[in-house]
């Protein structure tokens, strides 16, 4: 009986989030399928503005991604209570962020961008994470602080200009975008996807 009324009351609470709702783990809401207890109930809690709920399900999950959502909770409470690893930042910042962007919940989105410096002290790459995000939902001034933010702490990263070459390219400035391509190849001569970009940035002419 418990099981029944718990899965009505997920149902109705589906039912009540906008038809614009975005789920990273799935792209139509509608034949989404979420079971009580499971990490997708606290990804809708999230969306409920349900924290404590949120943080009661993760918590009581034994998975990377639910150590990842403690730590994730406690900073959209705002305050960090249960601090994120390495590998928790790397594989799940920027699924999350996005989630939290797409779903327009600014709020929580400036909590976690509150929590970045703590998060680079773990894993320096955090900033670089960030500022894909921003770039792939075209905020492009944010996007640029944050990859100043990360070339300040570890500029030979191919990567990261990889990303800074895509920025500027995206924002039309071919001359910069070739300058970071070519810093990119730098690093890595052999790496294909920038060897497309440097020929189509080249192919503008500037």
């Amino acid at each position: 009986m418990t099981k029944n009324r718990n899965q009505s009351e997920l149902t109705i609470s589906m039912k009540a989030l906008s038809k614009n709702i975005q789920f990273f783990f799935c792209e139509d809401p509608d034949k989404l399928e979420i079971h009580p207890g499971s990490i997708y109930h606290a990804y809708l809690s999230i969306l409920n503005d349900d924290l404590d709920s949120a943080y009661e399900i993760f918590s009581r999950l034994d998975s990377p991604r639910a150590k990842w959502g403690c730590s994730f909770v406690s900073v959209l409470k705002g305050f960090m209570t249960v601090f994120p690893t390495y590998f928790g930042i790397r594989n799940f910042l920027e699924i999350d962020l996005d989630f939290l962007i797409k779903n327009n919940k600014i709020n929580y989105v400036e909590q976690c961008l509150g929590a970045l410096e703590i998060f680079s002290s773990i894993n320096q790459e955090t900033y670089k994470f960030t500022a894909r995000v921003m770039l792939e939902n075209k905020l492009y001034t944010s996007a640029l602080k944050y990859l100043d933010k990360s070339k300040q702490i570890f500029y030979n990263d191919a990567e990261l200009h990889f990303i800074y070459a895509k920025y500027y390219k995206d924002t039309g400035n071919y001359r910069n975008a070739h300058y970071y391509i070519c810093e990119c190849l730098k690093l890595l001569p052999e790496y294909y996807p920038a060897l497309i970009m440097k020929q189509q940035i080249e192919e503008t002419g500037f």
